[in-house]
């Protein structure tokens, strides 16, 4: 529960332990307090508070000596009025705060203007305990008011400027309590509540008391307007919420129209000083009493003063929810009662006041820069920095940055520094002072690590010996997390000569630290100095030389290490120098490769592949190479090349009896009979025999393969197989010895026939296709040659090229017009050739499509 804090204590002023307890609850209170002091401390000191009204402007505070004290809003005193000798019971203030009503224990009551002294004072045989003005009183024609002693008065100037008193009510005892709002007056007497229709001039409701038991002086009732037909009761333990509402027109007859209806109403655990509406909740003040439970008290049941209670709950319709709970530590509150306490709001703003006789506490909603107090001193920074931040229009007290700060010192605390570093980010933004502090800072706990990755890198820049500091820090203890700020930060943040200093330092204590040296070759990379790079990369066998290379155009640099960059990866490195012909020449990557024939041989079938003449004068070299190191790919090799010189090959490949190439090429230079019987005496392969001849379908070459074959079953049973379709089986079945026993002769034999008897079918079945072709052209070209052809002023003679029908058609006329569509006039065809009767269009014979399909001769 929160407290207020003493302020001022007197050393006759009580003094209790538990008031000074500091609060430990995780829930943050939604109200915050302060004693009202200046005038106020002055005249609590000799006098003791009776009453208060709140206005939006100013305070008017009613002492026990009879002085009625006007306030602003910080306490300090503006007016004075000598009112009475006894306690003043009730002040009231009309909506504009121009005047005011007082009555006090001794009967006197006065109705005035503040900034004008005329007014009602009249002084009453009885305490009067109550008055309130009409709240629109300041205008003429609402010169009204009541006062409440033994007898509800109301007071009303009539238009001769006297004052009209009407009873409005009487006989239930005194009044304790009258507030007034609009159109409605709410009383309060010993027996209960009651409302007053101001408009019919008509009791409406009379709303009784649960306990009967409490004395009213004691424990008085507690009356809140929340709007102009919301009121709120308070007496004893028991809050009522009633609602006025309009009557139903057809139920009215002789009630009033209005009726009050209790939304709300439940029981509290203690005794109600005050009411106030916040919202749609309720913001009471609890009088409060506890049993002594203390060891060694002489009677353990008695009851004695706590400090009262200002709570904040929710009404539901039978009972209601706690929303905060405050306990308050008002001066001399052993020596107060029920009675002592009163709570007032104003409604302009969410201010209420705590008075009792001693002293005035100001409650207020918290504001953001309370929460953001609260979320501090819980040490909930990130709740806090995050609240600021999205409130940083509304916030005055605090600062954004200040909280981040805050927050970051408080995770170094705890020792999270990665995440405070983390936080620097967004706290310290473009501060490049508060960063280099901050860097300082990390570098005094030893954690310049968890930093180094959040510093800025980008426009905004700190000095460069803040980034050589923390490389050098990595470089002392952490090789692969320099290596990582290396890659990732710009080269333009630090001295690079001084960090490529550094590092070289150290490869003297490890040469071979392949971190140090990646990072090293980086780091002249970053200076431009691409051949040192060059050579770490290719002494590492690094994955980046290739695109460091090409990157930088480093080609230059790399013709003396063309043999380290194909040790490395063969496949990229022959890539990179064919993609850079115009670069590094194939003459000089044949030069460096002359002593790593086996790596000549990768580039050469490379360029060979891509295309087959750039390295044409390399062939007679590579057919070696192929034969050496890649014999799969050399008769695809021997069949491609055009500029193979096959003197040289045939050579080679006999030295080496490859078999297959000797016969590709034997075959290539003419000599067929040699290679086929290659094949048949030493790939003894009848297959490839007979595919051999049926490439260079030649009938000598048959006639050697059967006359080789002849004394060998086996490959007789091929022939058979294979021969029908190329050479006739009957020379080879005639030369067949009588006697010989041939495998498989009679399937051999069937299929010669099926073969046969295959050709035949398919020889019938093209005659038959072609005799239908031929007929179905025959008959397509006859209809055709038999169509009419329209003959108009349209057009010309092939020949004269003059329009083919004369202007006189009285005339007579003949005009030629051949199949073909073209027409001539008579007179300008040629003779008739080698065969009379018979002519030819001039246009179709030229073009070599032979004679017209016939003639057609128009005469007239």
């Amino acid at each position: 529960m929160a407290e207020v804090e003493e302020q001022g204590k007197k050393p006759n002023e009580e003094y209790t332990d538990d008031s000074e307890e500091e609060d430990t609850s995780e829930e943050e209170p939604k109200l915050k307090y302060e004693r009202l002091s200046n005038g106020v401390t002055e005249i609590l000191q000799n006098d003791a508070a009776s009453c208060m009204t709140v206005h939006d402007k100013f305070l008017a505070l009613g002492t026990h000596f009879g002085k009625v004290f006007l306030l602003d809003i910080q306490g300090n005193i503006t007016q004075k009025f000598e009112i009475s000798s006894v306690k003043i019971n009730q002040i009231s203030l009309d909506e504009s705060g121009e005047h005011v009503g007082i009555c006090s224990e001794d009967g006197k009551v006065q109705v005035f203007g503040l900034y004008t002294r005329e007014g009602f004072h009249e002084n009453f045989d009885c305490p009067i305990k109550a008055v309130a003005l009409h709240p629109q009183f300041s205008r003429s024609n609402y010169k009204q008011f009541v006062t409440g002693g033994n007898k509800l008065l109301l007071y009303e100037k009539n238009w001769l400027n006297r004052w009209k008193t009407l009873v409005v009510h009487e006989g239930e005892g005194t009044i304790t309590n009258v507030q007034w709002r609009a159109n409605l007056i709410a009383w309060a007497n010993k027996l209960g509540v009651k409302i007053f229709d101001m408009t019919t001039k008509q009791r409406i409701t009379n709303v009784l008391r649960d306990d009967a038991t409490l004395r009213p002086d004691m424990y008085p009732c507690s009356l809140c307007w929340k709007d102009d037909t919301t009121l709120i009761v308070g007496w004893g333990t028991s809050i009522k919420i009633c609602v006025v509402k309009e009557r139903n027109p057809t139920e009215i007859r002789d009630l009033p129209s209005r009726y009050v209806e209790i939304v709300s109403a439940f029981e509290t655990e203690f005794f109600i000083c005050g009411l106030a509406p916040l919202v749609d909740q309720l913001v009471t003040l609890f009088f409060v009493k506890e049993n002594s439970d203390q060891e060694g008290a002489v009677m353990p049941d008695e009851e004695f003063e706590a400090r009262p209670r200002l709570d904040i709950i929710q009404p539901l319709p039978e009972s209601c929810e706690e929303i905060s709970s405050d306990a308050l530590t008002v001066r001399f509150f052993r020596d107060n009662e029920c009675r002592d306490y009163r709570l007032e709001h104003s409604e302009g703003e969410s201010l209420f006041y705590i008075i009792s006789p001693k002293d005035i506490v100001v409650a207020k909603e918290r504001d953001q820069d309370d929460h953001i107090d609260w979320l501090l001193e819980k040490k909930k920074y990130e709740e806090a920095l995050m609240a600021a931040e999205i409130s940083f229009k509304n916030i005055k007290r605090h600062d954004v940055q200040k909280i981040g700060m805050a927050y970051i010192s408080h995770l170094l605390e705890t020792g999270d520094y990665d995440t405070a570093a983390r936080k620097c980010q967004k706290v310290l933004g473009k501060n490049m002072e508060l960063w280099e502090n901050e860097v300082y800072r990390f570098k005094t706990i030893g954690q310049l690590k968890a930093i180094s990755q959040y510093l800025p890198r980008g426009d905004l820049r700190l000095r460069p010996s803040i980034y050589e500091m923390i490389l050098h820090e990595f470089l002392k203890t952490d090789y692969e997390g320099f290596a990582t700020l290396i890659r990732e930060w710009p080269g333009e943040l630090y001295n690079n000569m001084a960090i490529v200093q550094a590092v070289s330092d150290h490869l003297k204590k490890d040469p071979a630290n392949s971190t140090l040296l990646t990072t090293l070759a980086e780091l002249y990379t970053y200076d431009q100095r691409y051949d040192r790079a060059l050579e770490i990369y290719l002494r590492l066998r690094h994955k980046d030389v290739y695109q460091l290379i090409h990157k930088h155009n480093l080609f230059s640099s790399i013709e003396d290490k063309i043999v380290l960059l194909m040790d490395f990866d063969k496949e990229k490195a022959v890539d990179m120098l064919l993609d850079n012909e115009d670069k590094i020449s194939i003459d000089k990557v044949v030069e460096e490769l002359n002593g790593r024939p086996e790596l000549l041989h990768v580039y050469l079938h490379k360029l060979f592949k891509r295309d087959h003449h750039k390295g044409q004068k390399y062939h007679e070299r590579q057919i070696g190479l192929y034969a050496e190191y890649d014999r799969p790919n050399l008769l695809p090799f021997l069949r491609d090349s055009t500029h193979c010189p096959l003197e040289k090959a045939l050579e080679i490949c006999q030295q080496r009896n490859f078999v297959e190439e000797t016969v590709f090429l034997l075959s290539r230079m003419g000599n067929c009979r040699r290679a086929l019987q290659m094949i048949m005496e030493e790939l003894e392969d009848v297959d490839k025999a007979i595919e051999f001849a049926k490439e260079q379908d030649d009938a000598e070459l048959w006639e050697d393969l059967i006359s080789y074959s002849i004394d060998k079953p086996p490959f007789i049973t091929g022939l058979l197989n294979n021969i029908g379709t190329h050479v006739d089986p009957i020379l080879l079945i005639k030369r067949i010895k009588e006697g010989m026993e041939i495998p498989n002769l009679r399937d051999s034999l069937v299929k010669i026939l099926h073969d046969y008897n295959l050709q035949i079918l398919l020889r019938e079945g093209c005659k038959k296709i072609l005799v239908a072709d031929s007929l179905s052209l025959l008959q397509k070209m006859h209809r055709t040659q038999m169509r009419g052809v329209r003959v108009d002023e349209g057009n010309i003679c092939e020949s004269c090229h003059g329009t083919i029908l004369p202007s006189d058609m009285a005339q007579p006329f003949t005009v030629v017009v051949f199949h073909c569509r073209h027409m001539f006039h008579k007179e300008c065809l040629p003779s008739s050739g080698a065969i009379p009767g018979m002519q030819f269009c001039n246009i179709c014979s030229a073009k070599k499509r032979g004679p017209g399909s016939g003639i057609l001769e128009k005469k007239k």
